[in-house]
């Protein structure tokens, strides 16, 4: 969530919290109301994002804070569309519990509004590169409710069912590398875009942790085409290559803004 410091934006972030927290708090069961919670926490986030983008005049606000937020936003939102086939009330709470950092973070840190750029074709390069951060999180969620699966499968007599809350283990497989393939395409998209556009070239930390993010997603679905990988070591890979996205704009920003105290831009 990307959030000004005046009152409308202080009070949709409240909002926000508010509801994010009803959805987060432990039940024994699961009930209408968390899915209630979450849904408005999620709106209310939206508009809080719409709000900001359009109140600071100049742009959006391009902080690491920000674009955590609108990632783990995109997230909710492929939660929301997956949970009308499949409900997952341990993944609703976590998710609700992810939207409150995400909407402290963007609270506390807004990030700056960004000089004019050379390249008209810029903003595209940020749409893409936040739209791949959005699939390969989803990838991230589904892979942990992969290994989760196939940990209790081990710790049982006769190995289980093969489902994870009904869903069958190999569809939830193929619903992983799936969004693994789509943000891989996006992030491609992105790299290029950014690539043809730039002004002058830079070796800094985040061309290199996007292009190290880059290889070893390739490498993942190379192995799996060529290989077969499957199961934890696939999501190993996963993991590895995600942690260097995070690292390669919301990781250098953060030391940026919070550590260095210094404007990107």
């Amino acid at each position: 969530m990307i959030l000004s410091s005046d009152a409308l934006a202080s009070g949709l972030a409240i909002a926000a919290l508010s509801a994010y927290g009803v959805a987060a708090w432990p039940h024994r069961a699961s009930s209408r109301i968390d899915t209630a919670a979450l849904a408005i926490g999620w709106v209310i986030h939206g508009v809080a994002l719409a709000v900001d983008i359009a109140g600071a005049g100049r742009g959006a606000r391009l902080g690491f804070a920000p674009v955590l937020s609108l990632t783990v936003w995109l997230v909710l939102l492929v939660h929301a569309i997956e949970s009308r086939m499949v409900p997952l009330p341990a993944v609703r709470r976590a998710l609700a519990l992810a939207g409150c950092v995400a909407v402290m973070l963007a609270w506390a840190f807004p990030g700056d509004v960004p000089l004019a750029s050379h390249s008209p074709w810029a903003p595209v390069h940020w749409v893409l590169g936040v739209v791949s951060y959005g699939l390969f999180g989803v990838a991230v969620l589904h892979a942990w409710m992969l290994d989760a699966a196939e940990r209790r499968m081990r710790n049982r007599v006769g190995g289980g069912d093969g489902t994870v809350l009904g869903l069958p283990l190999l569809r939830l497989e193929r619903l992983t590398f799936g969004f693994v393939e789509a943000g891989f395409v996006v992030l491609t998209l992105a790299l290029a875009l950014g690539v043809l556009t730039a002004a002058r070239w830079r070796w800094d930390h985040k061309t290199v942790f996007s292009l190290l993010g880059w290889a070893v997603f390739a490498g993942l679905l190379l192995g799996r085409l060529l290989r077969g990988w499957r199961g934890r070591q696939a999501t190993r890979w996963l993991y590895s290559g995600a942690a260097l996205l995070l690292l390669a704009y919301v990781g250098s920003r953060f030391v940026l803004e919070v550590v260095l105290g210094r404007s990107v831009y």
